[in-house]
């Protein structure tokens, strides 16, 4: 029987810890010392909640035990009071983590032509270049190793998918459509192609996001949310 997309995030996120470990079993809370972290930027603290369990990762051994007190009772949805209960200093996040397992993907409705492109083509850079530096980096479309999947207007690249291979078990996906051409159903557009293709070649379609519009684009292609990922980086204790 194929494995749920859930398990297979959490399997994936344990092997970003950079230690030796399994993600808890629903309910309970994960900390372990990993300096060499992927759950976050290094010497910040990393936490991944999917499915009821929260898995973290410090930098150092003194950190493991006031974060593993912070963590517990927060569940899926707190993480965003995490900061309140820590000496942070800065914070990434919380972001929501989404999946889609294959049965559940809705193919968007082909309003527009969607077209392969280079990632690294000139159009592409231009759809990045038009909008703020913030919100191309929120998009991640800068990063993607995938083809780009674009749709044209007037010449102009407009809106622009593809993804990004973790680990060989996930596609992050990553999406922007040009500000005044939003609300058309674009951004579902290009991502459904780019996910299509993730599909056929085995990898599970991850979409992490925090704002809501995002986050509606991913659920109308049938993407469920799980959890939530947070990265923070604390005050020596």
């Amino acid at each position: 029987m194929p494995r749920s997309a859930l398990d297979r995030a959490r399997d994936l996120w344990a092997a970003l810890a950079g230690a030796p470990v399994t993600f808890p079993a629903s309910g309970d809370v994960k900390v372990v010392v990993s300096p060499g972290s992927s759950l976050c930027p290094p010497g910040w603290t990393g936490v991944v909640a999917l499915g009821g369990a929260i898995l973290a990762t410090v930098p150092g051994a003194g950190l493991a035990e006031p974060v593993r007190n912070a963590l517990t009772g927060l569940g899926d949805a707190g993480l965003a009071r995490l900061p309140a209960r820590l000496p942070v200093l800065d914070v990434l996040g919380p972001a929501t983590l989404a999946y889609l397992d294959a049965a559940d993907f809705v193919t968007a409705p082909p309003v527009a032509e969607v077209e392969r492109l280079p990632a690294d083509h000139p159009a592409i850079r231009a759809l990045l270049a038009s909008v703020p530096e913030e919100e191309a980096d929120e998009s991640g479309l800068a990063e993607i190793a995938s083809a780009a999947y674009a749709v044209r207007e007037g010449g102009d690249v407009i809106a622009a998918a593809g993804f990004r291979p973790w680990l060989d078990t996930a596609a992050h996906v990553s999406v922007l459509t040009a500000p005044p051409c939003r609300g058309r159903g674009l951004a579902r557009l290009a991502a459904s192609a780019a996910v299509a293709d993730a599909l056929a070649i085995g990898l599970l379609p991850q979409w992490r996001a925090r704002p809501e519009p995002s986050r509606r684009v991913a659920r109308a292609l049938g993407f469920r949310e799980h959890g939530a990922q947070v990265s923070v980086r604390l005050q020596a204790l």
